[in-house]
């Protein structure tokens, strides 16, 4: 390496330093020197060009999702970094580890309107754990490695680096140091010796203990401590949508689900327990319904990494900060082994109750009936395999995705929970193909969010990458329709869908596809699709009226279900 480089060279050898070896991105005038030294360096670092940059930052979540790693993304100045907000913000909601590098105007225009000049800075602080703006090449280095170190630490987030032209293309004696502390940055606190002892007596003393858990056990990669904690004690479990793949779906104390579109059991029982044990979680208005009625019958213990979200939405009686994957085991150690096998029966009435009504006529449906989201989901789901990770958008298609998929090892699911971003399904997928090129990658998308970036068919075309894509087209924005039926009298105000040919599209873009109507044509167009390593369209033909059940109405208690045929409990 020559003693004085390029910033532009800086910045590629910094991502390297970082492991790095995928951007997503999208390139323009103000970042075209970073392109330029981006060429030299294919062989170490492949740059996935997208089709919009909102699709970047995306294709980093899925990335940065199931790889574990920090995704990165990659855009010009202007309406480029604009164009990632949306991405940011999610990544923020989700704390999924992302850098967005920004090209940016010379410092000179800075402030003059020049063009493609916006202050990147300013809007991106309030969604991000920090932003920066590198305006000298000796502060490429610095600033990269602080970076990398705040996404990927603490709670996980969103770093923006705004990178303006001069700094790009001016000269640098570079040095890469890697930070490994900032001093008005704790990541997590500290361990609290009388909070973890408190926490064990509580447990100890249990008689009907309940634990609800979240990403943060999957983002510290707790999974195996939480098994042990959940053994010792034999507690019985239920995830938020984001911490789904924590535990495996047949693992014995695993309950399901919990939320608004949850499983009957792990919200009945939030209202029956005399401990609740939040691991990872922030209680979530969707999870929580009106926290009013929440939980007041039980001791509530707090496990989290965010001190901010301990006691913001539900007070809590035992907070124990800190990092899962330290704090689960100090608590292990001081449970007495336990056996909670009538509590546990408890669930199987709900369990069987929630087959009958919902599950069943779900997955076994007359035989004229039209095909409906969950069973398409099922049958997808029994042929993809174990190693299958699940990435979805948002609306019907994702209830019923997270639903009805199974779940056999760690970072399988990938959808956006804080944020809801229709759109977020389809880059999502493609990066989360790069991120574990060996696992198979099942996309569930609506009609509705396919259309919002639909372009990145385009990127699956370039790359030719094995993308499984299962389009669930009831020609409605569903969700929405959902709510307009139960709650808005049917008045299904712009929410009917004049959809295309979506497997026409998908033969422009050189994308396999076909269409299912039937439940024969189902089973063949599955076979069909998991027989090719390439990507494919199945386009599936859904009943309009489809419903997510169970389902607890926004403001209501968490135990106020909805089963079906508009039955409240």
């Amino acid at each position: 390496m020559a003693d004085t480089i390029k910033g532009s060279e800086a910045m590629i050898f910094a991502l390297l330093s970082e492991g790095v070896d995928t951007i997503f991105g999208y390139p323009g005038g103000q970042v075209i020197p970073l392109y330029d030294s981006l060429y030299d360096y294919g062989k170490d670092i492949r740059h996935i060009l997208v089709r919009h940059e909102q699709g970047a930052t995306h294709a980093a979540q899925g990335y940065a999702r199931v790889s574990g790693k920090v995704g990165v993304a990659l855009v010009t100045s202007g309406p480029g970094a604009t164009n990632t907000i949306t991405g940011i913000a999610d990544a923020m909601m989700d704390s999924t580890p992302i850098v967005v590098i920004s090209g940016q105007v010379p410092s000179l225009l800075l402030g003059t309107d020049a063009f493609q000049e916006i202050d990147v800075i300013g809007i991106t602080q309030p969604i991000t754990k920090w932003a920066y703006q590198i305006r000298r090449p000796e502060d490429i280095a610095w600033a990269v490695s602080r970076a990398f170190y705040i996404a990927s630490t603490g709670r996980p987030g969103p770093v923006v680096l705004d990178f303006t032209k001069d700094a790009q293309v001016g000269s640098v004696n570079y040095k890469y140091s890697k930070v490994t502390h900032i001093r008005s940055y704790q990541p997590a606190p500290e361990p609290e010796p009388a909070s973890i002892s408190a926490a064990a007596d509580i447990i100890n003393s249990a008689m009907r203990p309940f634990a609800l858990i979240g990403q943060g056990v999957i983002l510290g990669g707790a999974e195996r401590e939480l098994q042990a904690f959940l053994e010792k004690a034999d507690i019985p479990a239920a995830s938020t949508m984001l911490g789904l793949s924590a535990m495996p779906t047949g693992y014995r104390l695993n309950k399901g689900m919990l939320g608004m579109h949850g499983n009957v059991g792990p919200n009945r029982k939030t209202n029956e327990c005399d401990v609740l044990i939040a691991i990872g979680m922030r209680f979530d208005d969707r999870v929580t319904g009106n926290p009013e009625f929440y939980a007041r019958q039980a001791k509530i213990i707090h496990f989290d990494i965010d001190l901010s979200e301990i006691g913001k939405n539900i007070a809590v009686d035992i907070a124990v900060p800190g990092d899962v994957k330290e704090t689960l085991p100090k608590v292990t150690s001081l449970l007495k082994p336990a056996v909670h096998t009538e509590w546990i029966s408890k669930f199987e009435p709900d369990e069987q109750e929630e087959y009958s009504k919902v599950i069943a006529p779900m997955l076994n449906p007359p035989a004229d009936a039209p095909l409906n989201m969950g069973e398409v989901v099922h049958h997808v789901a029994q042929a993809a395999g174990k190693d299958a990770a699940l990435v979805t958008d948002v609306g019907q298609n994702q209830m019923m995705g997270v639903r009805y998929f199974r779940y056999d090892c760690t970072r399988s699911v990938v959808t956006s929970g804080g944020l809801g971003t229709m759109g977020f399904g389809l880059p999502a997928a493609i990066g989360a193909k790069f991120g574990a090129p060996e696992r198979t990658v099942c996309l569930f998308v609506g009609d509705g969010g396919l259309q919002m970036t639909l372009q990145e068919l385009g990127t699956i075309m370039q790359e030719k990458i094995d993308v499984k894509i299962i389009l669930l087209n009831n020609r409605f924005l569903g969700m929405v329709r959902q709510w307009q039926e139960l709650f808005f009298n049917k008045r299904y105000s712009a929410t009917t869908m004049l959809n295309p040919n979506f497997t026409a599209i998908a033969e422009a873009y050189n994308i396999k596809s076909r269409n299912a109507s039937t439940r024969a044509e189902l089973d063949e167009a599955i076979a069909e699709m998991f027989a090719l390593n390439e990507a494919f369209l199945l386009a599936v033909d859904v009943a309009t009226n489809s419903m997510v059940y169970p389902m607890v109405p926004a403001g209501a208690a968490i135990t106020n279900i909805i089963m079906g045929d508009n039955n409240n409990e």
